[in-house]
């Protein structure tokens, strides 16, 4: 059984590349940090009393399963408010009004970002993907793993 020593040193030694990984997945830092948070508190609550070698294993599983809560409510959220946008009627009878485009967006949002800016970034996007598709399976393959360790480190 880990010690709480052990489970708190476990704890420390994988928060980095934890957040990382929700980071990548959900593309937001603050909802990154409240998954790597939640998916914390959920194996020192329900399985702190397991052996130390078994915890990497079970952290790494209870994340993806906290990535994958956070979508689900991503995507009921996004339904209740197509709901009731439809019920607000529009503003000076305009009916295909979004109440969500009278919002301004938040500095460094996607909304934030200049069409110039996401033109460019989705064409160095695009020559990156292309390139790394004409390299072989085996070397595409060492490309990305590569790729996300150091991101994940």
């Amino acid at each position: 059984m880990a010690s709480a020593e052990e489970l708190s040193a476990f704890l420390a030694s994988v928060e980095r590349r934890a957040y990382k990984q929700a980071q990548f997945a959900v593309r937001d830092a603050d909802g990154a940090l409240d998954i790597v948070q939640d998916a914390m508190l959920k194996l020192a609550e329900n399985y702190g009393d397991r052996p130390a070698a078994e915890l990497p294993l079970l952290f790494t599983r209870i994340l993806q399963n906290t990535i994958h809560d956070y979508f689900r409510r991503q995507k009921v959220r996004s339904t209740w408010i197509t709901l009731f946008s439809a019920l607000g009627g529009g503003r000076d009878n305009e009916e295909d009004s979004d109440p969500l485009e009278t919002l301004e967006a938040l500095a460094g949002s996607d909304g934030a970002e200049s069409a110039a800016d996401k033109v460019e970034r989705s064409q160095v996007i695009a020559i990156i993907e292309e390139e790394i598709s004409r390299l072989p399976a085996r070397q595409r393959e060492a490309f990305v793993m590569r790729y996300w360790k150091r991101w994940m480190c």
